[in-house]
């Protein structure tokens, strides 16, 4: 159930933490490096003031940059933490990598991917 707003929900963590739209945008740098993915100063503001909603692309680097679950960003009311699996020798640590990836599909690209993975386990 969706009791908030990501522009709320932004400002709630940003002012728990103390943190400026600069230090968002700084902590969120490494993330939009990696993926590709740019968030702008101009962008921030936008989903601050509530005049735009972030893509999920975009969600999901404010949320691993804030260390946040991104469906907490997005208003609903769930754990604020971000529920992830830590990462293990085993694998050669690349858990972490696959969930972020993960996070960045569409729907339908999980769902694919999902399906790709219950195949492959299959015919083993």
């Amino acid at each position: 159930m969706k009791s908030s707003s990501t522009s709320k929900r932004l400002a709630e963590v940003m002012a728990a933490r103390g943190m400026r739209q600069i230090d968002v945008l700084t902590a969120a740098a490494p993330y939009c490096e990696k993926y590709n993915v740019k968030i702008g100063k101009n962008a921030l503001s936008q989903y601050l003031s509530g005049k735009v909603e972030p893509g999920q692309e975009r969600l999901s680097i404010l949320g691993m940059a804030l260390g946040v679950s991104e469906a907490w960003l997005m208003g609903y009311d769930v754990p604020i933490e971000k529920n992830v699996t830590p990462i293990t020798e085993e694998g050669n640590g690349r858990t972490q990598e696959y969930i972020e990836l993960f996070s960045l599909l569409s729907d339908d690209q999980q769902a694919l991917i999902v399906h790709a993975i219950k195949g492959l386990l299959s015919e083993k």
